[in-house]
């Protein structure tokens, strides 16, 4: 009896680091992420995302833009640094469901372009969002950003 408790005992602390350290990773990897979307840096933003990555930018519930894989990732995030001199993503607030992870994100860029709504070069974008990441085997397979 002593042994099946000691057992059990171990199984659940067993459980519980695996989930911290699946959770540290994928925070790690999310910051990896941020950081480097902050600092322009396209092989940074893709050095832990699947293959299949799909990626969503959702403006007032319509999908505003839609990628599909990792190469259409990235054409998509070169373009969008010729349309910023600076950006900043700020993680305010962090959640964790298994394998999906919400972040709320407090925004800010200086634009290098004018904007179809009217905002001018040199005008400062501030929005307030929430970033879901999906994992599978320990990469990112979905980004949906929302605003």
């Amino acid at each position: 009896m002593k042994n099946l408790k000691l057992l059990v005992l171990l199984i659940l602390t067993l459980g519980c680091q695996t989930k911290d350290g699946m959770k540290e990773q994928q925070k790690d990897i999310i910051e990896n992420y941020i950081k480097s979307y902050n600092d322009f840096d396209i092989t940074g933003m893709t050095k832990n995302l699947s293959e299949a990555v799909v990626f969503e930018n959702v403006s007032n519930g319509q999908v505003e833009l839609r990628t599909e894989g990792i190469t259409e990732f990235k054409k998509q995030a070169e373009a969008a640094t010729s349309y910023f001199t600076q950006r900043e993503q700020t993680i305010e607030s962090w959640e964790f469901d298994n394998s999906k992870v919400t972040v709320e994100i407090d925004y800010k860029a200086t634009l290098a372009i004018n904007l179809p709504n009217g905002m001018k070069t040199g005008e400062t974008l501030e929005l307030k969002g929430v970033s879901e990441f999906e994992f599978e085997n320990g990469k990112i397979k979905s980004i949906t950003d929302k605003s």
